[in-house]
Formats: structure tokens, C-alpha cells, sequence
């Protein structure tokens, strides 16, 4: 037996498990008209392999057998990778399905993360604000009466405590549900907590945009808004900044954030150890449809770059995910 029908006697074995792995899989998948075409492909090139062996022995095959096998071998080939075609762009379809289906879930997570937020902001404020308030009041109604200096000074310092409790419940409140924002739109809520934090924490923060009272969708503005306040926190929690640049701009139907500052910066690979809830920050991003890219090296300070589009398309969706996304979002209204 010469070495070439020692190969095609492989060749033939080869065909025939891989036949067997396809009988497989048309049990498995429901891709059956792709495993199928595939066998026959297969078969027909073992009964070719076969008549070629048969030949060699010197067998006669005549010319119209190899041309019926050809045929077969050529229109079932043709069928597998039109299939084939048709299975991969099945998958990027439904790979892109769940992609959307994700994002717009992490969206009714995120909503009734700020509709919590938003609930407790309110509970503080309709609740705990005017006690404190009555509380002052009471206060500055005792300070006109006669009172010894021990008392007297009991009760500035009591008056104190209280007006730090005030501001303190002020800043609570607007951290869990950005008054600004919510009312005068993405500019001057980011402005107000810039002023904010570089007063309180004695850091120049510059804040530069092109966009002015411009409204954008609700989530898009309290992500944004979110996204960034992190950002500002972790530099100076983390880096040791003295100056943060925070840049906006509105390109295209997008909007450009452009964020660094000169702390000491990190190693890229250990961020996801490090404590700045970057995952989370990704994620919120993601679900508009964006990206955060980092760059930071120790002792170069650190920068990070978003765009998010406003003018996204809305995606369609099944009715039974439909239903579950509204469930989603009308538990978080609730709560």
C-alpha cells in the first residue's frame, strides 16, 4: 500500500468522525440545516476518497459517478457556508440584543438607584430639616432671656452644633439628589459641585465648556454628573491633587469629557484593587452607550476621557423583556 492511500484511508476516518460530530450537533443545536449540509458534504467527499482508493486497485469508476459526486460535494459545500453566513450574523444579532438588553437594564438599576436617592434626599429634607430649623428657633428665643454666662455660652455652642448639623444635612441631601441638576440641567450642577468642592477641600479645580443651558435626558445628566463628582472625589481622596481640570464639550450630538488632574497617579493594573469605583463609573457609562478610558502612571497624575451620544436610537425589545424592564422601573418609582 503506497503512502498517498495510506493518507486518503486518514483522510476517509477523519471525514467520517467528523460526520459523527456533526450528527451531534444536529441533536444539540437547532442549526440543523448547517450540520446537515455538512454531513453530506462529507459523506460525498468519503465516497469520493473511496472511489479514488478503488481506483488505485484498479477498480473502473466511471467519469459521470465523479461528476454526481462533484455536483453534490459543490451545492452542499455552497449550502454550508450560506449557512454559515446566515449562523454568524443569527449570533451577532442576538450578541447585539443582549448588549442592548443589558445596558437598558443597568439604566432601570440606575434609575432606581436615583429614585431611592431622590426618596431619602426628600425624607431628610421634608423630615429632619425643619426640626433642625424649629430646633435654631427655640433657640434664639432662649438667647433673649436672662441667662448666666455659663449658660449663655452652653447655648452658642448648642446653636453651633445646630447650624452644622443644618449645613451638614444640606450637603447630604444635595449629594443623594443634586438640587441644581435636577433643576437647572447638566452646566450648573457640575459648576455648583466644582465651586463646592474646591472651596471645602482648598484644591483650584477649572471647569471649561461649551455647552450652556442646554437639557439633555435625565440620565444621561445625573451619569454624567455622577461619573464626574467620582472622578473629582478619587483625585482628591486618593492622589494628593492641587489642581483638577474638568473640560465638557458637545461635538457632533455627543458629549465630550475630558478629565485629568497632577496627582501622583497609579498603575493601570492595579486599579481594580484600589478602592476608586472605576467598575462602577465603566458600568454607568456603558449604559449610555459609552466608554471610560484611563491614563495614569505613578507620578504623572492621572487623566480619563468619555463620550456619550445624545441621540441614541431605542432599541426594540421583546414583550416578555419589555415587561421585565417596566417592572424594574415602576418598583424603583415605588421606592
Amino acid at each position: 500500500m503506497s503512502g498517498v492511500e495510506i493518507l486518503m484511508i486518514v483522510a476517509i476516518v477523519m471525514q467520517l468522525v467528523a460526520v459523527v460530530i456533526a450528527l451531534m450537533l444536529v441533536r444539540e443545536t437547532k442549526y440543523s440545516v448547517l450540520w446537515i449540509s455538512c454531513i453530506i458534504t462529507l459523506l460525498a467527499l468519503c465516497t469520493e476518497r473511496i472511489m479514488q482508493l478503488l481506483s488505485f486497485d484498479g477498480h473502473h469508476v466511471s467519469n459521470l459517478t465523479y461528476a454526481w459526486v462533484g455536483i453534490i460535494v459543490s451545492v452542499f459545500l455552497s449550502i454550508s457556508v450560506v449557512c454559515a453566513r446566515l449562523l454568524v450574523n443569527h449570533v451577532d444579532r442576538m450578541s447585539h440584543h443582549r448588549r442592548l438588553l443589558e445596558n437598558r437594564l443597568l439604566t432601570a438599576v440606575l434609575r432606581t438607584e436615583e429614585h431611592s436617592r431622590a426618596s431619602i434626599s426628600r425624607d431628610l429634607h421634608d423630615g429632619l430639616g425643619p426640626l433642625l430649623s424649629s430646633a435654631k428657633m427655640s433657640l434664639s428665643a432662649l438667647s433673649q432671656a436672662e441667662l448666666s454666662d455659663k449658660n449663655r455660652e452652653t447655648l452658642r455652642n448648642t446653636a453651633a452644633v445646630i447650624d452644622e448639623a443644618i449645613r451638614s444635612l444640606r450637603d447630604i441631601s444635595n449629594n443623594l439628589s443634586p438640587h441644581v441638576l435636577n433643576s437647572f440641567g447638566l452646566v450648573r450642577g457640575i459648576k455648583n459641585f466644582v465651586d463646592r468642592t474646591a472651596l471645602l477641600h482648598n484644591v483650584k479645580i477649572s471647569f471649561n465648556t461649551t455647552l450652556r443651558d442646554e437639557r439633555f435626558d435625565s440620565n444621561i445628566e445625573v451619569i454624567i454628573y455622577r461619573v464626574i463628582c467620582e472622578l473629582v472625589n478619587n483625585s482628591l481622596k486618593h492622589s494628593g491633587c492641587t489642581n483638577i481640570d474638568v473640560d465638557i464639550r458637545f461635538v457632533g450630538g455627543r458629549i465630550v469629557v475630558k478629565y485629568s488632574d497632577n496627582g501622583c497617579g497609579f498603575s493601570l493594573n492595579d486599579v481594580s484593587d484600589s478602592g476608586m469605583g472605576l467598575p462602577n463609573m465603566k458600568s454607568r457609562i456603558s449604559s449610555l452607550g459609552g466608554s471610560l478610558r484611563l491614563k495614569s502612571r505613578p507620578g504623572e497624575g492621572m487623566s480619563a476621557h468619555f463620550e456619550v451620544s445624545t441621540n441614541r436610537d431605542i432599541p426594540q425589545y421583546s414583550k416578555r423583556d419589555s415587561r421585565l424592564l417596566k417592572r424594574l422601573e415602576r418598583n424603583g418609582k415605588k421606592n
